[in-house]
């Protein structure tokens, strides 16, 4: 792994980093930026439907920059000897975080598949409170969560 890092270091942080951005971003812009113009949408069908398809894109999306992330964390913290007592508190931190945020997405995931089995059954109302969850308890969490991972792989830089 020492040697993969250290001819293609450039490319493995930048891919990391990536990965953040795409993951982290689309939480922050489906949030903050979609979804209040969703929820102004008097159509119950229509807005249910296009925040099921807007949130299904999202997941889609994000998938492989999420193995992109962990494949990459891996050959870093192997090459750079993440367990070092100096680093490891980080690490350890960072690695936590990311399985967390992994787990929720996970269930968001989830959670709109089976969302969308009922939308598309015609229970818009059983639709929409089961995806509820998503925007207003679920997104927030995973979106702090990036940002505090986002801190965290900074100061690791700084070693």
């Amino acid at each position: 792994m020492s040697e993969i890092f250290s001819s293609y270091a450039h490319i493995i942080i930048f891919l990391h980093v990536l990965g953040a951005i795409i993951w982290i971003g689309g939480m922050i812009a489906t949030r903050v930026a979609v979804h209040p113009v969703m929820m102004s949408i008097d159509e119950p069908r229509v807005r249910v439907g296009s925040t099921l398809r807007i949130t299904g894109r999202l997941f889609n999306l994000v998938m492989p920059f999420i193995a992109v992330i962990l494949i990459t964390a891996l050959i870093m913290a192997v090459a750079m000897n993440g367990h070092k007592s100096e680093m490891k508190i980080l690490f350890i931190s960072k690695e936590a975080i990311w399985t967390i945020m992994t787990i929720n997405y996970t269930y968001m995931y989830i959670l709109r598949q089976k969302a969308w089995k009922i939308f598309e059954q015609g229970n818009i109302k059983e639709a929409a409170a089961k995806v509820k969850i998503i925007p207003n308890i679920l997104l927030p969490i995973n979106i702090v969560l990036g940002i505090t991972a986002l801190w965290l792989g900074i100061s690791l830089r700084g070693y």
